[in-house]
C-alpha cells in the first residue's frame, strides 16, 4: 500500500481540484464528490486497483464505475491524480468543447459506461463481472454508490443476481453521506439499516464507521479481495462536503458550487497542497489472456459487420413455404445458428426463455446463457456491462416488460453499446392472456431511442435473416416477435437488409397501398386477395424495417396509389402508422392509420384483431370506403 502520508496529500490535492474545477464551471456537485474522496483515493492509489494508464482498453484493467455519476468532479480528479490527464483539463469541466461532461460519458476514455441516471451502476458492474468470469480474466469491478440511489429497486435486483452468480470479483462502495438532493436520505447515517438489508442478499458486508479513515478503508479493500464466492459491499459513513468546515454535513449544498470568495476560504482551510503528488502510482494489471469464448479487448462498436458469412447461409435455414411457425420460435432457432458462428454473443433472458425460445440457445451454449429472472432493469444494465466488455448481448422477454427497463435502454445508447433486444408476445394477437401481457407500446419506445433499429418480421425466414442483420448492425436493435404461428411466405434465398421492405402484391391498377408488419401483414394479404376477386387491386408492403423505413418504396407507393393504409397491432402513438405518416408528410400523401384504439381484453387472437378493427375484414371495409369517397 502507498504510505499513508502520500495518500493524505493526495486527498487534499483532489479536494482542491474538485472545488476549483466546479467553481470555474459554475455548476456541479462538489459536496457529493468530497464525501467519497478517501474511499476512492485508497482504492486507486492504495495498491488495490490495477490499471494500465497508457491503455484504457486493456482487457485486464480493473473497472471503476461511478453509479453516483454526479460525483464526476471526483472521478476526473482521480484520473488527473493518476497522471492520465493534465490537471489543467479539469478546469474545462462542463464546457461545451470539453470531454469532461457533467456526468461521465464515453467522450472521456476512462469512463467504463455512461452514468448519471441513478440506480444503474451496480447492474453495469454485474455485467462486467460476469464477462470477466466468462473470459477467465482477472480484472475486478468496483462501483461507487450513493445512499440516495439505494432506494432504487434496480440496485437490489443487481444484488440478488450478483450473489446468485457468486461474483467475488465485484465490489460495491456505498457512500453513506446522509444527505440527498432535498434533505436526509431514507436511512440517514444508520449504517446498520443498510448492512442488514445488503447482508440479507448474501453479500459480504464491511461496515466503516468512519469512511474517511485511510487505514480502515485499506483494510476493508484487503478483506474484499480475499472474499470468495460472493460479492462485497463496503458500507461507509461519510460526511457530505468533507474537508471544508462550512460545507460539512450541511443541507442545501447539493448541486451547488462555491462562489469565488468561498473557494478562496475553502482552499485556505485545506492548506498548501503538494503539486508533485500525481502519476505513476497505479500498478499495472497482470498480463493474462482470455480463456473464454472471446477476447474482450474489442469495443462493442468495432463488432459491426463482422458476423461470419457462414451464419448467413440460406442452406442453414430450413422452412418450407406454408409451414406454420411462430416468429418467436424462429428467433430461438436463429440464436443457435448465429451464436455458433459468433462466440461474442451472450443471451440474457428474464425467466421466460421457454416463451421467447431463448432456451434453444441455453441448451446449446449454457455457459453463454444468463438467467436474469424477473428483473428486467437489472437485465438490461447487465447487458450493457457485458457489451462494454466486448460481448454482443441478445436480451429477451415479453415486449410489454421492456417498458419497465426503458431508462436502462435509453442510457445504453450513451455508452455506444451494441445490444439486441427481442420482445415477444407483441400486440393483442397474443390472445387470452389479456392486456397486462400485450406489448402495445414497444415500437414507440424503441423508435424513440436515437439511431435505434426497429425490426418486425412476419414469418420464420424473415425472422432468421433479421436476427443475422441485428447481430451485424450497431447500436440498439429491437426485434419484435409474435406469439401466434404464422405461415412461411419467404424462401431462404430472400434478403432482408435493414431499411428495406418487401412488396408482396402489386399492379399498375392498385387503388391503395396497405403497409403492414408482423401479424397484420397476413391480414393485409388476405384482404388484398379477397378484393382481387372483385377486380380491386391493392398493393401490399411488408414494412419489416420500422426504423429505418424504406422511404423510396413508400414514396413510390404514395405517388402511384390513392392512399397509404397502415395496419398494426400496436397503439397509434409512436407506432408504424405514425412513422410512415411522418416520413411521407413532406409529399402530402394521404395516410390512413389502423391501429389498436380500444381498451384491450382477453379473447381469441382473431376475435381481438376484429375487435380492434385491424383484421382483414376491416381492411377491406377501409379500402371500399376510400373507393367510394373517390367517386
Amino acid at each position: 500500500m502507498t504510505e499513508q502520508k502520500t495518500l493524505l496529500e493526495l486527498t487534499r490535492r483532489i479536494r482542491a481540484w474538485i472545488l476549483t474545477a466546479s467553481t470555474i464551471a459554475g455548476s456541479g456537485h462538489p459536496t457529493s464528490s468530497l464525501s467519497a474522496v478517501e474511499l476512492m483515493t485508497v482504492l486507486l492509489f492504495g495498491g488495490f486497483f490495477r490499471f494500465d494508464i497508457r491503455n484504457p482498453q486493456c482487457e485486464n484493467n480493473d473497472r471503476l464505475i461511478f453509479s453516483k455519476g454526479h460525483a464526476s468532479p471526483l472521478f476526473y480528479a482521480l484520473w488527473a491524480a493518476a497522471g492520465a490527464i493534465e490537471p489543467s483539463e479539469l478546469l474545462t469541466i462542463r464546457q461545451f468543447t470539453s470531454r469532461l461532461e457533467g456526468h461521465p460519458s464515453m467522450h472521456f476514455p476512462f469512463t467504463e459506461a455512461a452514468t448519471g441516471s441513478l440506480g444503474q451502476g451496480l447492474s453495469i458492474g454485474l455485467g462486467m463481472a460476469l464477462a470477466a468470469k466468462l473470459d477467465g480474466l482477472p480484472y475486478r469491478t468496483s462501483v461507487l454508490l450513493g445512499d440516495s440511489e439505494m432506494a432504487e429497486g434496480s440496485q437490489w435486483e443487481a444484488m440478488e443476481l450478483a450473489y446468485q452468480y457468486k461474483l467475488d470479483n465485484l465490489v460495491g462502495v456505498l457512500d453513506v453521506n446522509r444527505l440527498g438532493q432535498r434533505g436526509e436520505t431514507l436511512f440517514g447515517h444508520d449504517l446498520s439499516a443498510y448492512e442488514r438489508r445488503i447482508a440479507a442478499f448474501g453479500w459480504n458486508t464491511i461496515v466503516l464507521p468512519d469512511g474517511h479513515e485511510l487505514e480502515a478503508i485499506a483494510a476493508a479493500y484487503e478483506r474484499a479481495a480475499q472474499t470468495k464466492d460472493r460479492p462485497t459491499m463496503l458500507i461507509a459513513k461519510t460526511i457530505k462536503g468533507k474537508g471544508i468546515s462550512f460545507l460539512e454535513d450541511k443541507d442545501g449544498w447539493h448541486g451547488k458550487t462555491l462562489k469565488k470568495e468561498e473557494l478562496e476560504k475553502a482552499l485556505t482551510e485545506l492548506g498548501p497542497v503538494d503539486e508533485t503528488i500525481r502519476g505513476k502510482i497505479v500498478p499495472r494489471p497482470p498480463v493474462i489472456k482470455s480463456v473464454g469464448p472471446l477476447s474482450s479487448r474489442a469495443k462493442s462498436r468495432d463488432l459491426a459487420g463482422s458476423l461470419p458469412e457462414r451464419s448467413r447461409r440460406p442452406s442453414d435455414i430450413h422452412y418450407a413455404n406454408g409451414d406454420l411457425v411462430a416468429t418467436r420460435k424462429a428467433y430461438g432457432a436463429a440464436l443457435v445458428r448465429v451464436g455458433a458462428a459468433e462466440p461474442r454473443i451472450v443471451v440474457l433472458d428474464a425467466e421466460v426463455s421457454n416463451s421467447t425460445y431463448a432456451e434453444f440457445f441455453k441448451k446449446e451454449f449454457p455457459e453463454r446463457f444468463f438467467e436474469m429472472y424477473i428483473a428486467e432493469q437489472n437485465m438490461v444494465g447487465a447487458a450493457l456491462g457485458m457489451a462494454r466488455r466486448g460481448k454482443l448481448p441478445f436480451v429477451s422477454t415479453f415486449a410489454a416488460f421492456f417498458t419497465r427497463a426503458f431508462d436502462q435502454i435509453r442510457m445504453s445508447q450513451y455508452s455506444n453499446a451494441h445490444i439486441v433486444f427481442c420482445g415477444s408476445h407483441a400486440g393483442v394477437s397474443i390472445g387470452e392472456d389479456g392486456p397486462s401481457q400485450m406489448g402495445l407500446e414497444d415500437l414507440a419506445m424503441f423508435r424513440s431511442v436515437r439511431s435505434s433499429i426497429v425490426l418486425y418480421p412476419a414469418d420464420a425466414v424473415s425472422t432468421e435473416k433479421l436476427t443475422d442483420e441485428a447481430a451485424a448492425a450497431d447500436g440498439i436493435v429491437y426485434i419484435r416477435t409474435t406469439r401466434k404461428e404464422t405461415p412461411v411466405i419467404y424462401n431462404a434465398e430472400e434478403t432482408f437488409p435493414i431499411g428495406g421492405s418487401k412488396i408482396l402484391r402489386s399492379s399498375e391498377h392498385d387503388v391503395a397501398t396497405v403497409v403492414a408488419a408482423g401479424i397484420t401483414l397476413f391480414e393485409a394479404l388476405a384482404a388484398a386477395d379477397e378484393l382481387a376477386k372483385e377486380n380491386i387491386a391493392v398493393r401490399v408492403i411488408d414494412c419489416y424495417s420500422v426504423k429505418p423505413l424504406d422511404l423510396e418504396t413508400l414514396q413510390t407507393a404514395a405517388s402511384e396509389t390513392k392512399a397509404i393504409i397502415t395496419v398494426e397491432d400496436h397503439y397509434p402513438a409512436g407506432g408504424l402508422g405514425e412513422a410512415v405518416a411522418a416520413a411521407l408528410a413532406p409529399i402530402g400523401a394521404r395516410i390512413e392509420i389502423m391501429a389498436v384504439n380500444k381498451m384491450p381484453k382477453s379473447g381469441k387472437p382473431d376475435e381481438l384483431l376484429e375487435y380492434e378493427e385491424i383484421s382483414r375484414k376491416e381492411i377491406i371495409k377501409k379500402i371500399r370506403l376510400l373507393i367510394e369517397s373517390a367517386k
